[in-house]
């Protein structure tokens, strides 16, 4: 590591394609900022076109932000932790669908496997929320996570209170800020963020 260097993150995708405008440019800036970046996806957003883009798209947009290839299969991010590639995991966006995998310990993503392999060697793990039910059925596996060793949150709110009124999103420009505090073993305060209803 030279001066410059601040240590090694992983930075994972997951399918909230709506999220990936915001959060593949906090990869740049990881890197920016002296980060070494190692990009990951999940299947679902290595492998699904949408209407916000196609995953070759991103997946190279990923490519270039880290400067490095995009690990997208279980053997490779499984060597994550216990070679030491990595010092910590950030996944933005995270979905309902791995907050439910990682509450219940699963492992068959590379998201997912990411965040075990690095888990297991005592790295900080930082979720940056996007979930059209973070206040229903993901809410409780929210909970879990924040209860457990290992996992610190990117502060969120309701991003849109009136038309989907369960719906939360971190704020992807905290997840620096965040990431230093895990590192730190802090969790970055306040969590939940206060913002308007409406517009003023």
């Amino acid at each position: 590591m030279n001066g410059n260097q601040i240590g090694t993150v992983a930075f994972a995708l997951c399918g909230s394609f709506c999220t990936f405008e915001a959060a593949v440019p906090q990869a740049e800036k990881l890197a920016a900022r002296g980060w070494q970046v190692i990009p990951v996806m999940s299947f679902a957003a290595a492998g699904t076109d949408t209407r916000f883009g196609s995953a070759a798209g991103w997946k190279a947009k990923l490519e270039a932000a880290a400067g490095r290839p995009v690990l997208d299969t279980l053997t490779g991010v499984e060597p994550l932790g216990p070679k030491h590639m990595a010092d910590a995991l950030v996944i933005a966006p995270c979905t309902g669908a791995t907050l439910a995998r990682l509450a219940a310990g699963l492992s068959d993503t590379p998201v997912t496997l990411a965040a075990k392999s690095l888990l297991r060697v005592g790295c900080p793990v930082v979720v940056a929320v996007s979930t059209n039910d973070g206040l229903g059925a993901s809410g409780e596996n929210i909970a879990r996570l924040m209860q457990r060793k290992g996992f610190y949150f990117v502060p969120y709110a309701q991003d849109d209170p009136v038309g989907k009124p369960q719906s939360l999103k971190a704020d992807m420009t905290l997840i620096p800020r965040t990431l230093r505090e895990a590192m730190a073993g802090r969790q970055l305060q306040p969590v939940l963020l206060q913002r308007p209803l409406f517009p003023q």
